[in-house]
């Protein structure tokens, strides 16, 4: 998860992942990665948006990345923060996008108490369609009721979580906050202190040691000598 993410954030995304694209960043729509030229998380979003059309022919829809993001999406998420085209889709990129879509959906203010957990609910319903409207309301197409999906009657989405496990999913997002993630642990080796031994003062010879050691000396270098040479 991308660092700037919020903990409460973070966690609502991680659970939104794991009903959508729980294979991950280079999802495509029907698990159908090993039909793809190239990995999504190798390509602009420039590629990405491009490739749209392609993948509704060729998989159903233009659904990709771990969040699921329609072509549409992309392209007003790119106009709305001003992405370079050349930026890669890469799994932070990924997951930067993904917090907007919820603050898009009034996250901000459901972390601030001026929107309910029912409201933000529908909210992450009609942008995730795999999420279920977590009360009775008129969907995309026909009315729907809570525990189903706000598409109902497209004939492609269905959901894949319970308005129960919404509902713990957002009461524990809240629960973390907005506080940024902790930075990560950084060990730092300490050096041993430098202990200084004071040096021990030599102890005087005696002059008379001197001197004998001083004939000792030159006694060796005789025998050496005369006997080196032998």
């Amino acid at each position: 998860m991308d660092k700037t993410v919020p903990a409460g954030a973070a966690f609502l995304l991680d659970f939104i992942a794991s009903k959508e694209a729980p294979r991950g960043y280079n999802t495509v729509f029907d698990n159908k990665m090993s039909m793809m030229p190239n990995p999504l998380t190798t390509m602009t979003v420039a590629e990405v948006v491009a490739q749209g059309p392609w993948r509704t022919k060729t998989f159903g829809s233009s659904a990709c990345g771990r969040y699921q993001f329609m072509t549409a999406t992309l392209q007003g998420l790119i106009k709305e923060l001003g992405l370079r085209s050349t930026q890669v889709f890469d799994p932070d990129l990924q997951d930067r996008l993904g917090y907007h879509l919820l603050r898009r959906r009034k996250y901000d203010q459901f972390m601030a108490g001026t929107v309910s957990a029912t409201a933000f609910g529908n909210q992450l319903a009609m942008e995730w369609a795999s999420f279920p409207v977590l009360s009775d309301i008129k969907g995309a197409h026909k009315a729907v009721r809570r525990g189903q999906t706000y598409y109902l009657g497209d004939g492609i989405n269905k959901v894949l979580a319970t308005a129960a496990e919404v509902e713990k999913a957002i009461a524990k997002a809240k629960s973390l906050g907005n506080a940024a993630p902790a930075p990560a642990l950084v060990v730092v080796r300490v050096a041993e202190p430098v202990v200084v031994v004071p040096a021990t003062p030599a102890t005087p010879v005696p002059p008379a040691v001197l001197a004998t050691t001083g004939f000792v000396a030159r006694l060796g270098g005789w025998i050496d000598r005369v006997f080196g040479a032998a």
